[in-house]
């Protein structure tokens, strides 16, 4: 699971390793010392953690070989870590800002996914893909972090069609009460117009939010399925 040190990335691992008492789980994301409150709590027979940025092609190497050479082999991944900056108009778009995301948000993943793709033949394991309505719908000023998750979406589909033997699926998992709505309220927002920020000021101010834990039980639960290879995908 990437990202899993908070927010989605984290109610993933938590209800994997809840649930599931034999499950096990490599975690990835930048921030160590979350990362060790989960191996505090599940074990360290059961948690193995990869500290670093994704972005990294070391680190990618690194999580498929821990996986391979603590657990014995690599069943699964949730493709989760992610970023919303920038937002901004497209009037005023900031191409390295626009570079450091498809980064984060796509070729990072690319990366991983090659490294862990002889891995998941083997285990005829699944590659879950954390998508967006916004890889579908307009957000205002949202283009950057659209654009990205519509290559996801895309990549989903590759894989299912060159992998015969892996399940892809792009999921969108809503509007969740993670720390990246905060950041949008308090902070990102900033550049979008007043009425679509308060779409979103609207949703907190009602406890309309998804907890976490909901699309996590969900993205959990795909990890176990066997999707045929010709519908594979979902977006």
């Amino acid at each position: 699971v990437t990202g899993a040190s908070r927010g989605l990335g984290r109610a993933i691992a938590n209800i994997v390793l809840t649930c599931e008492k034999d499950s096990k789980v490599v975690a990835i994301a930048r921030s160590a010392d979350k990362l060790k409150e989960l191996e505090a709590e599940f074990g360290s027979e059961r948690v193995a953690i990869v500290t670093g940025d994704i972005c990294d092609s070391d680190v990618a190497k690194n999580v498929v070989s821990t996986a391979v050479q603590k657990f014995g082999k690599l069943d699964s991944i949730v493709f989760n870590a992610g970023v919303l900056d920038p937002i901004k108009p497209l009037e005023f778009a900031d191409i390295p800002a626009w570079k450091n995301l498809f980064d984060v948000n796509f070729f990072s993943i690319v990366g991983l996914l090659s490294e862990a793709i002889p891995e998941l033949r083997k285990s005829k394991g699944n590659a879950i893909f954390v998508s967006s309505s916004a890889s579908v719908f307009p957000y205002d000023a949202w283009a950057a972090y659209g654009c990205s998750k519509a290559a996801l979406n895309r990549l989903a589909l590759s894989l299912a069609d060159e992998e015969k033997e892996i399940g892809a699926l792009a999921v969108d998992p809503g509007v969740v009460k993670t720390g990246m709505q905060v950041n949008i309220r308090e902070n990102l927002g900033q550049h979008m117009k007043e009425e679509a920020l308060q779409q979103f000021k609207d949703l907190h101010e009602n406890d309309q939010l998804l907890p976490p834990e909901v699309p996590g039980s969900v993205y959990a639960c795909l990890l176990y399925t066997s999707p045929s290879p010709r519908d594979s995908t979902s977006s």
